[in-house]
């Protein structure tokens, strides 16, 4: 079931974009390694890149302890985090129409701390976002590790997605203008693994990388 858009995350401009199905914030969340997480405090507006993973209804974010986001976010503050791909640049027969394609994400509401006891589990489903099976093969943390690290976890309740896909809406008079016209794709791809050493055998996930 789509939960129904707050007053803030209802999509105004452009609301044709507007998407709040669950299944699509799913997917864009689980295609980024980054969000930008927003939060004011007494000296101004912040937004700050930061790992992200999800775990069932919840977005997991981490960092140390002396982080000033973190403890601003701990302390019951309202944060929005967001999420952008960038899909490609659509030119379009005039200036004024050319845009682009792209699948967003803002999720809003307040963070909770994970517990000490469930910070393993939940840092083991990062190292396995990055690669999977990876918890197994690296060294966990270590109780100084763990316990230097805070782990916030951001319910995925009050979100919204705009989406945009396809060619260049020029407008009538436009479209005899000899002007090429279509859409530059942009696409994130893997790069041949680089080792650090000659450790062997080289892990199936990292065989699979590209």
């Amino acid at each position: 079931m789509c939960p129904a858009p707050t007053a803030r995350t209802r999509v105004r401009r452009q609301a044709e974009r507007a998407d709040y199905d669950r299944d699509t914030l799913y997917a864009i969340v689980d295609a980024a390694h980054l969000c930008h997480l927003a939060f004011a405090d007494d000296t101004g507006v912040h937004a700050l890149p930061m790992a992200c993973w999800r775990i069932g209804d919840q977005l997991y974010l981490h960092g140390s302890n002396g982080s000033r986001m973190l403890k601003h976010a701990v302390g019951g503050a309202q944060v929005c985090a967001t999420i952008t791909h960038l899909d490609g640049l659509v030119l379009a027969r005039s200036a004024f129409n050319h845009t682009m394609n792209y699948r967003s994400a803002a999720i809003y509401g307040v963070c909770e701390r994970v517990a000490d006891a469930d910070k393993p589990a939940v840092l083991d489903a990062l190292m396995d976002k990055l690669a999977p099976g990876r918890s197994r093969q690296a060294r966990p943390g270590n109780a100084q590790e763990l316990a230097a690290t805070t782990v916030l976890r951001l319910p995925l309740h009050e979100f919204a997605c705009k989406v945009r896909q396809g060619g260049p809406e020029d407008d009538a008079d436009d479209l005899a203008l000899p002007v090429w016209a279509g859409v530059l794709p942009l696409r994130l791809a893997p790069q041949p693994a680089q080792a650090d050493s000659d450790f062997e055998p080289t892990p199936d996930y990292v065989r699979a990388w590209r």
